[in-house]
């Protein structure tokens, strides 16, 4: 029998009508800690968690009542506000109306037909809702409808009720042409990756380059880069790209200046201040020190600033119109939150200010049209560089091209906060319980999806992010996808242990996602890694989602486990942005900088020891599988990894750029904020020197390294 933790104290233990809202509210009561033992959630961390949603919780006279508006809400409504199917299944859905009255209910498709639903003979009884009587109708989806987002109409006697019906595949199929090729390609952080035309920071022209040169100088048919998501539109810039302004629009830092087809036709006087501006950034391209996002945006900006200002073609400004159109109210709230946080930089924003649909926002757009106009612009001429981008690695002839990486939530102040208010909790942030490489837990801050706020608006925004993530790409990885099952909640003032778990609709944000994927031809991967259950595995593959295998942590019987046993549906690489490079791994120097930093818990000098004996195993491992030289050195051991995932049934494999030009530098230290550059580390080698995109697959231990995946392959 597993054992569960209790809380301290008989008081922090919910009581019964605490724990019934809390089921209804999907709220969990405990949670499996890594140690595998049954831990149960306090109440105070419920309450919290519940207030969090809408929901009062604060004594059980308050948990009865709540139960009763939860459940008269659902009959409130004529028609559901939203229904996810699934394709190919019938589906039943209530029509609420006043009690006795007759119902009728239809469905209008995307394509403007309109279908008659038939009426189920289910009898429910009535409830009394503000003292009436309402009934429920039971109507049945069909299920051939297609695939996409229907509007449902429910009616009675002079009353009617509108929603939408999301029909998703029931599997995210991935070509043939993929699985019998089983690709390999690079995962980068794309910042890190400069050419000697970056302004300090690799670029959407570097993205291309880099696919091209991916693809034509070794085979490879993809590249995984970190999330491009937009960050503050002023320094100080976030440098952690897992902590966005905003998930569905674009990091105007990733901008090259002189793609903009308008720079070319700019007055030689302009020409020269952008190339004056674009000299401080580029002087430090070739070094080794941190990267400067602010001095880098700082230039760049300036120059954006002047090429806003020249004059476009009819025909380039209509392309603009028609980009604004298509975007809508979510690029304006996201403009206009870019000039205001410009405009009230380093100074508290007016309360009026806090909503975007208030007066005193409305007004200030009025006043502010062109910033607010130039904001919009960046986004434009950002995706139109992405789309390049993704255009030239297809052209190269790589069969997937640009794999972006989607968040898993956005900065709590920035603009996806302010925009989404409404369908995101306030109180609380995600993060993750304790576990084995993090034993006091994680406490992101990232502000959740509210699950009944998000379903009241059938699920929109979260169509729009993920629309925008596969509109340029043809795969998307999904960081901690356990977060379109589960998030972890930690209330404001709780330590991470002091949480909650809040289940979502997986089956619908599942499915929005690999109907979004389906209709622009890309997979998806979930990165499936940590504490998942195996029926979540189980489940992702079902519809079709890829999971994620890491070479380093699979282990079996205290010897690395057979690549013939991984998973086939998977993205395989050897490590994570999240650890320290294989070459780090392999010296023995991997656990230097969090002793450094006082982050291990433990007896540091048996944690290097059984770092040494990991390495021993690997290595005598590999020689078994006569994948080593009789004379070998740790090079030929990253060239072995390789060589033992790429004979595996994972059906993509990602290799590192660091690890194939032995970097050795950690690019993100788990746990740490100041203490250490996260996310500022550009891309060197074994030697510190820095490796620009121009040479990048003439370094001696990429050509190595691709010679040994070629031979894999073959």
């Amino acid at each position: 029998m597993v054992e569960v933790t209790e809380p301290d104290a008989l008081e922090a233990l919910p009581s019964p009508a605490l724990e019934e809202l809390a089921r209804a509210c999907r709220v969990s009561l405990e949670y499996t800690a890594a140690s595998g033992e049954r831990t149960r959630c306090t109440a105070e961390a419920i309450r919290a968690v519940l207030r969090a949603q809408g929901v009062d919780a604060h004594d059980d006279e308050a948990c009865a009542e709540s139960l009763v508006r939860l459940e008269d809400a659902r009959w409130e409504r004529i028609v559901p506000a939203v229904t996810v199917a699934t394709q190919g299944e019938p589906r039943d859905l209530p029509v609420h109306v006043p009690h006795g009255s007759p119902a009728t209910a239809r469905v209008r498709l995307e394509t403007g037909e309109e279908r008659e639903l038939e009426q189920l003979d289910v009898y429910v009884p009535p409830r009394t809702v503000g003292g009436r009587e309402v009934g429920r109708a039971t109507f049945r989806l069909p299920a051939d409808l297609p695939l996409g987002y229907h509007r449902l109409e429910g009616t009675t006697t002079g009353m009617r009720g509108r929603g939408w019906v999301i029909v998703t595949p029931a599997r995210l199929e991935v070509p043939r042409e993929i699985r019998e090729a089983r690709p390999y390609g690079f995962h980068t952080q794309l910042y890190s990756v400069r050419s000697s035309r970056s302004w300090g920071l690799g670029d959407f022209a570097d993205l291309g380059d880099l696919c091209a040169l991916a693809k034509v100088r070794a085979g490879a048919d993809f590249v995984l880069v970190n999330p491009l998501h937009a960050p503050e539109p002023v320094p100080p810039l976030s440098n952690s790209p897992y902590s966005p302004s905003s998930r569905r629009f674009l990091n105007p830092t990733y901008i090259r200046v002189e793609d903009i087809p308008e720079v070319a036709y700019l007055p030689s006087q302009q020409r020269a201040l952008l190339e004056w501006e674009s000299e401080r950034p580029r002087a430090v391209n070739d070094t080794a020190d941190l990267l400067d996002r602010d001095g880098a945006w700082r230039a760049k900006s300036a120059a954006l600033e002047q090429v806003f200002l020249a004059p476009r073609t009819p025909g380039r400004d209509a392309q603009f119109e028609a980009f604004c159109l298509r975007e809508g109210r979510a690029l304006e709230d996201f403009a206009t939150w870019c000039a205001l946080a410009e405009a009230h930089r380093g100074v508290p924003w007016p309360d009026e200010m806090s909503r975007p649909n208030s007066p005193a926002v409305s007004a200030w757009r009025d006043e502010h049209a062109d910033r607010i106009l130039y904001y919009a612009w960046l986004q434009w001429v950002a995706e139109e560089q992405l789309a390049r981008a993704q255009d030239r690695a297809l052209e190269s002839g790589m069969r997937l091209g640009i794999m972006m990486d989607l968040a898993v939530g956005v900065h709590p102040e920035g603009a996806d906060s302010w925009s989404l208010q409404g369908v995101l909790a306030r109180g609380v942030g995600i993060g993750a319980p304790p576990d084995a490489f993090n034993q006091k837990g994680q406490d992101w801050s990232l502000p959740p999806w509210n699950p009944r706020a998000l379903e009241a608006v059938a699920y929109m925004p979260f169509r729009d992010l993920v629309r925008a993530a596969v509109r340029h790409s043809g795969a998307l990885r999904i960081d901690h996808v356990l977060g379109l099952f589960r998030q972890w909640w930690v209330p404001q003032g709780h330590s991470p242990v002091d949480g909650a778990y809040v289940q979502v609709d997986h089956e619908a944000l599942i499915g929005i996602v690999a109907l979004e994927a389906h209709r622009e031809g890309a997979i998806v991967i979930g990165e499936d890694l940590g504490t998942v259950e195996p029926w979540v595995m189980e489940y992702l593959n079902a519809r079709g989602l890829l999971g994620t295998v890491v070479q380093r942590f699979e282990w079996r019987d205290g010897r690395p486990l057979a690549p013939e046993d991984y998973r086939s549906d998977v993205l395989v690489a050897i490590t994570t942005h999240d650890h320290p490079p294989t070459a780090a791994y392999l010296a023995g120097t991997d656990l230097d900088l969090p002793e450094e930093l006082g982050l291990l818990v433990g007896d540091v000098d048996e944690m290097r020891a059984e770092g040494r004996r990991q390495v021993e195993a690997l290595t005598e491992f590999l020689d078994e599988r006569g994948l080593l030289p009789v004379e070998h050195e740790d090079e030929d051991v990253l060239g072995a990894m390789h060589s033992l995932v790429l004979s595996s049934p994972a059906l993509l494999t990602a290799v590192s750029l660091a690890d194939a030009v032995g970097e050795t530098r950690t690019q993100n230290q788990p746990g740490t904020f100041l203490e250490y550059p996260n996310w500022r580390i550009p891309l060197t080698d074994s030697n510190g020197v820095p490796v620009l995109l121009d040479d990048l697959f003439e370094h001696p231990r990429m050509r190595r390294l691709v010679e040994r995946l070629r031979a894999a392959r073959s």
